[in-house]
């Protein structure tokens, strides 16, 4: 089946695209022999790769997308916003090698830029790959090379530590400890100085007082912005640096020190802050536990680590333990609380042949289950690395904003240069005065409030998102979602249970003779066959406690059902075209069976060769919270479609039960993409539910494709758009509203940004803005948005 382009997708695992305060680097990407770069080559939901020629992710360059201004010295967003598992993006060619290094000081783009610009002039470096979560540079380099590169980067004042091949890329280390107390001291130095000048005290006891200040927080900045100037950036430390050095050489001592005292301040709370979006994902590394009790070779219980785990082993878990890895429970019943996996509130039961999952608690019961999957590939490791990857894909605001940047910041350090100079030399302006301005302006200029404010409100929204149990695979889907018109549905498994049950048993002829229950011989006859409908039956007499009967020359009769012996009596059990065979059919049989098949049920009747003995009907039956969901889709102002492979009269019963628009059957894979064909338009966002093969073309298609019951399911964990951990519909509506809650704190952390910086540059031209208020305008305004971005961070995490 051809299929056509696919939707270009907008994500980019690998686009690191402009940052706060420094210039682009300029340089060409690097590209390894067949390295594509870090995104997806088109976007694969069915196994076959939709690329089409000239298909490229937006603002991606071939190979790595890197454009990266410097960021501002603080540990961003940026540091979260990036792919996991760069070993695996990277491949080397002949006669190259792939490197890791573990750098401890590189968390922000402002490390990256230095890193790709320094080795950019280092022969044999063929491709680098950027792990800012994780602290890990990746590098594809020619034998003989690793020792320039680590020479390299250790002259940026960093320390990488070369990691053994196959070593497991743990959560990287905690951050240096601040030295609290060595800050506190600048204050109370910076803060003495103020007062010296205050009572006007010698000139020199403010300005010792001043040095000892700046010396004791501000040597990190110092060295960290020379290094950027060293290597051709401007960023935040540079900038920094720059003023506080200007002010001390205009004499204002006291504000040169107590502007970076405050800096240094305000991006240690910023980091923290910042902190909290990094570690709500990093935190579900925690969830998993480190031990394990699993069954020896002799039948003996020893404590393992759960690292060592390996599929096939024989785990025992008690009451009040996290699971330690996915497997099938063997042995025993329990409830287990799933929430951190599917976000489902309620604990499920679990016995024989259920599945379970890593990091989930059990609540009651011991249970042993057999591992099926080891520590590194649980459905608990494929929702982190599908949320670190999510976090690579820069969104759409996001990289307007990087682009704007990219102009903002020089533009207004030309700003500040011609306020230093232009007034002195053309109207005799106080030089004094002039300069003052300009370093207030350089401090306002970095643009950190502005580029930090999408990324810290996707990076709480797809965090938000999987706390209850819904894997978005990128920011660009949680912007568009919001802009959803049309969703299609597939009613098998998405809509229904997707197992037939027995729904009508009706005994036809009540006076007929028998020496058994028709409903019971009916059971029997069924349980001979494995035809989905006759399963059903059977297995409703199951559950009901019946013991079936024998039956005796069990005859199958493809197309119209089955007949056997039961007691020495021959029994048909079949549909309709058998019932008129056997010449058993009524005007009342025929209107019972268009009743039950208008419901999009299925019917058989029972005969002994001379009349009707009993109609069943079966019926893949609605979930509970599907009308439920439906109405609050269109409560959203969503439309819905439903997508079957099923007759049109089942399709539209169902629609009609749970409230569907429009309803279509009969529909091959071929039919459901030319039905999401059929509603996009320039202005209207369409998606597809879907669980299933025969889904993926139409998942493909659709702007945001959501796979249902993902949970355990790595296909669906890898290919769907969004995920929904377990079979509740329900959650589609939350998404809604979570990416409708996003854009709007998106527009808001961008109208925050922009006008502190407008108000205050506008201040500082006209000479009304202190060092100080300049400060604000960049650190402060930093807080702000970080702090507004977080909130949507504060949902429980089981809630729906």
């Amino acid at each position: 089946m051809s299929l056509p382009p696919v939707k270009q997708r907008e994500h980019q695992s690998g686009a690191h695209g402009g940052a706060c305060c420094g210039h682009d680097d300029g340089q060409a990407p690097h590209t390894a022999p067949g390295h594509a770069g870090h995104g997806h080559d088109g976007h694969r939901h069915d196994g076959h790769d939709h690329s089409e020629p000239g298909h490229q992710h937006a603002d991606a360059a071939p190979g790595h997308a890197h454009g990266a201004d410097a960021c501002c010295g603080h540990a961003h967003a940026d540091a979260v916003l990036q792919p996991a598992a760069a070993a695996a993006t990277l491949t080397a060619g002949p006669g190259q090698l792939l490197a890791r290094l573990r750098i401890g000081q590189m968390d922000c783009p402002t490390e990256e830029t230095l890193i790709r610009k320094k080795l950019d002039g280092v022969d044999g470096v063929h491709a680098l790959d950027f792990n800012l979560m994780q602290r890990i540079l990746t590098v594809v380099h020619a034998e003989g090379a690793l020792d320039r590169i680590v020479a390299a980067i250790k002259s940026l004042d960093m320390t990488p530590e070369p990691l053994a091949d196959g070593a497991a890329a743990a959560p990287a280390p905690a951050a240096k400890a601040v030295n609290w107390w060595l800050i506190g001291g600048a204050g109370v130095l910076a803060a003495l100085s103020e007062v010296s000048h205050y009572l006007d005290a010698p000139l020199l006891v403010t300005a010792l007082l001043a040095v000892a200040a700046i010396l004791a927080c501000g040597v990190s900045t110092y060295r960290k912005g020379w290094i950027a100037v060293r290597n051709g950036n401007l960023n935040i430390n540079a900038l920094m640096s720059i003023a506080v050095t200007g002010a001390v050489l205009i004499g204002q001592w006291p504000e040169a020190a107590m502007v970076m005292f405050l800096f240094n301040v305000a991006e240690l709370i910023e980091a923290r802050s910042l902190d909290r979006a990094r570690n709500a994902v990093r935190g579900l590394l925690d969830l998993a536990p480190e031990t394990a009790t699993l069954r020896q070779a002799d039948g003996s219980w020893v404590e393992v680590p759960a690292a060592s785990l390996q599929p096939g082993g024989i785990v025992r878990v008690r009451p009040g333990e996290r699971i330690a890895a996915d497997g099938i429970v063997v042995n025993g019943t329990s409830a287990v609380d799933q929430s951190p996996i599917t976000g489902e509130s309620l604990p499920v039961e679990k016995t024989q042949d259920d599945p379970v999952f890593a990091a989930t608690i059990n609540t009651s019961g011991s249970f042993e289950y057999r591992v099926t999957a080891a520590a590194g590939n649980t459905t608990l490791a494929r929702i982190i690395h599908a949320v670190e990857q999510a976090q690579g894909a820069r969104a759409p605001t996001q990289r307007f904003i990087d682009r704007f940047s990219r102009i903002y910041t020089p533009a207004v350090v030309a700003i500040a240069l011609a306020v230093a100079v232009l007034p002195p030399l053309l109207w005799g302006q106080p030089w004094f005065d002039a300069l003052y301005r300009a370093l207030a302006l350089l401090i306002i200029a970095c643009p950190c409030a502005l580029v930090i404010s999408t990324p810290v409100s996707i990076v709480s929204g797809l965090t938000a998102a999987s706390r209850r149990g819904i894997l978005v695979k990128g920011g660009v889907y949680l912007e568009e979602g919001r802009n959803l018109k049309w969703l299609a549905l597939d009613k098998t498994g998405t809509l229904t249970h997707g197992k037939p049950v027995q729904t009508d048993l009706q005994d036809w002829d009540a006076a007929a003779p028998g020496p058994h229950p028709a409903a019971l011989v009916a059971a029997s006859l069924a349980a001979r066959s494995d035809h989905p409908v006759s399963l059903a039956v059977a297995n409703a007499a199951r559950q009901a406690g019946s013991t079936l009967l024998e039956v005796e020359a069990f005859t199958a009769l493809p197309g119209r059902g089955v007949s056997g012996q039961v007691g020495g009596q021959t029994y048909h059990l079949g549909n309709r075209r058998l019932m008129r065979e056997l010449g058993v059919s009524s005007a009342a049989l025929d209107t019972r069976f268009d009743e039950l098949e208008s419901q999009g049920k299925s019917v058989i009747a029972l005969s002994d060769g001379s009349r009707v003995l009993a109609v069943a009907a079966v019926a893949d039956t609605v979930k509970p919270t599907s009308a439920q969901a439906i109405a609050d889709l269109h409560g959203l102002g969503v439309r819905t479609l439903m997508l079957t492979g099923d007759n049109t009269p089942t399709a539209q019963a169902i629609a009609r039960q749970v409230g569907i628009d429009e309803a279509r059957g009969d529909q091959l894979p071929e039919d459901k993409l030319a039905a999401i064909e059929s509603k996009l338009a320039p202005d209207v966002r369409v998606g597809m539910v879907g669980d299933g093969i025969n889904d993926a073309p139409a998942l493909a298609r659709a702007d945001i494709g959501f796979a249902m019951g993902a949970a355990g399911t790595g296909t669906a964990i890898e290919t769907a758009d969004v995920a929904l951990m377990d079979d509740d519909l329900r959650k589609i509506g939350t998404f809604l509203r979570l990416s409708r809650a996003t854009h709007r704190i998106l527009v808001q952390n961008i109208a925050l940004a922009l006008g502190i910086k407008v108000v205050f540059l506008a201040l500082a031209v006209t000479g009304h803005a202190t060092l100080w208020m300049a400060l604000f305008a960049d650190v402060g305004a930093s807080l702000l948005v970080v702090a507004n971005g977080l909130r949507l961070l504060r949902a429980a995490p089981g809630s729906r």
